[in-house]
């Protein structure tokens, strides 16, 4: 299974399937957050002489990232902590590790812009037509309160399809911002992340459809 990944840069660690975190969900928890903090020591590694400023296409990729990524933590750690399968655990556990980290340097990023993680623009504003990408106010591929409590609620091989299924459109919808700051951001580093991201969640979708295929979904 070969999780999200990209060209190692800025101190951000990379995952593979030979990751030893298989851990319990305290575990999972502290790994997280040593993620997250390799993610902000990389944003401080690449100061700028002139950043982007509060509705500039950077900007709203990193916050509006963030909170997109924010869910799909969640969601891997749900699974992490609920499945009995280890290759989902591990799916998991790999997804919350790496986008925890990634929300750390896009963060710092914010701050060495001195903007804040909200700005004056609605969501998704950054991206053309992005307006019409919400639907009942969140981003795209982000799961409802419903269908979170479901799975919150879901045990067995249940748990796993449902997770699946949610990350494979969480995922889905991810790609489609990463694509658009690939294509429209002015910022190198903005744009390598972005490439990252649609790399590396690429693949993971792969892996989900091959997981979906074996447990039956």
């Amino acid at each position: 299974m070969t999780p999200e990944t990209g060209t190692p840069r800025n101190g951000v660690p990379v995952a593979d399937d030979r990751n030893p975190w298989r851990v319990g969900l305290i575990g999972l928890a502290v790994a997280v957050v040593a993620a997250a903090l390799l993610g902000y020591a990389g944003g401080w590694l690449t100061p700028k002489l002139t950043h982007p400023g509060d509705t500039s296409v950077e900007a709203g990729f990193a916050r509006d990232m963030s909170s997109h990524h924010a869910q799909a933590v969640e969601l891997g750690m749900l699974a992490h902590e609920k499945s009995t399968n280890p290759e989902v655990r591990l799916l998991g556990a790999d997804i919350a590790l790496t986008q925890q980290a990634q929300i750390g340097m896009m963060q710092t990023w914010l701050r060495d812009w001195n903007l804040g993680p909200t700005g004056s623009q609605p969501r998704m504003a950054w991206m053309p037509d992005g307006g019409g990408t919400i639907r009942d106010g969140l981003m795209p591929g982000m799961a409802t309160e419903a269908e979170m409590a479901q799975l919150r609620a879901a045990t067995g091989n249940d748990f796993d399809l449902l997770f699946l299924r949610l990350m494979r459109q969480h995922h889905l919808g991810g790609i489609h911002m990463a694509q658009a700051a690939e294509e429209r951001a002015g910022d190198g580093d903005v744009r390598w992340l972005a490439e990252t991201m649609v790399n590396g969640q690429q693949r993971e979708i792969t892996d989900i459809q091959n997981l979906l295929a074996r447990l039956g979904g």
